[in-house]
């Protein structure tokens, strides 16, 4: 598709949206706020990152188009309200991407890596907030994010100005201090510090993986499918014995679980 027919399709797509929103259009469509579309948005981006881990370009490109969706439905409904509509939100973009990139749009000297260009990153988006806004480097990171994620992106975004370890060495340090005052923390029986101390150690644990250029949220992710796929397959050999797991041993079930290790280490090996 050239670029006139994509301005001609998104044109198409304002009007659907308008249309859906007006007086003859879908009453659920209409009834909708804001607030009402927050759910949407969140489940719409799972689906997004779902699809792009997946690989599949027909469903990644469905996906974005429901993310697209939500963009333009908000836009719409701000338009409604006579605050502002997708044209200003592109605009607000625009100037956005050439504010922050002076080396490609100014003339200024090209940063000389990717950790510089970060680092003035920040130092711009810390100088763009208005009164009222936090003027920390750290301050646009959403409280909303899935806590391994918001801890990453925090930890990232310290390390760029200058706030780091040298070595990961120094980090595997401190992991290992971590995981003793943890122990000594629940020896003490006292929970509040119990929690506190499993909180370090969770966020050393992800300056690891950003060390290592791991995302910490999707390495905990896919851990998590591993786990249910091989208690799957538990469950599977329980159900083909007719026994729960009230009538198995934890050796079994253990057992069951190598099983399905080696079922897996298999499968990735072969061509």
């Amino acid at each position: 598709m050239n670029d006139k027919e994509t301005e001609q399709k998104f044109g198409e797509l304002l009007k659907v949206m308008a249309q859906l929103r007006g007086e003859t259009g879908c009453p659920w469509d209409k009834e909708q706020t804001h607030a009402s579309l927050k759910p949407c948005l969140l489940e719409e981006s799972y689906e997004l990152l779902e699809a792009l881990d997946n690989g599949d370009p027909n469903k990644l490109r469905e996906e974005l188009g429901d993310v697209l969706l939500q963009v333009v439905f908000h836009s719409q409904i701000a338009a409604e309200e006579g605050r502002f509509n997708i044209g200003d939100v592109i605009a607000t973009l625009v100037d956005k991407l050439v504010r922050r990139h002076p080396y490609v749009f100014a003339g200024e000297p090209t940063p000389e890596d990717t950790a510089s260009v970060l680092k003035q990153r920040l130092q711009i988006k810390a100088s763009e907030k208005t009164a009222g806004e936090s003027q920390s480097a750290l301050g646009g990171v959403p409280r909303a994010m899935p806590a391994l994620a918001r801890a990453q992106s925090i930890s990232r975004r310290a390390a760029h100005l200058g706030f780091e370890w040298p070595h990961i060495d120094q980090v595997w340090e401190k992991v290992e201090e971590e995981l003793r005052e943890l122990k000594q923390a629940v020896a003490s029986g006292e929970q509040s510090r119990t929690g506190e101390e499993m909180g370090d150690l969770f966020f050393t644990l992800v300056n690891i993986a950003r060390f290592l250029d791991l995302e910490a949220e999707d390495c905990l992710a896919r851990m998590v499918d591993r786990f249910t796929r091989r208690f799957h397959y538990i469950e599977t050999k329980l159900a083909e014995a007719n026994r729960g797991f009230d009538q198995s041993s934890l050796e079994e079930m253990d057992r069951f679980w190598e099983e399905a290790k080696r079922i897996e280490a298999r499968e990735k090996s072969t061509p």
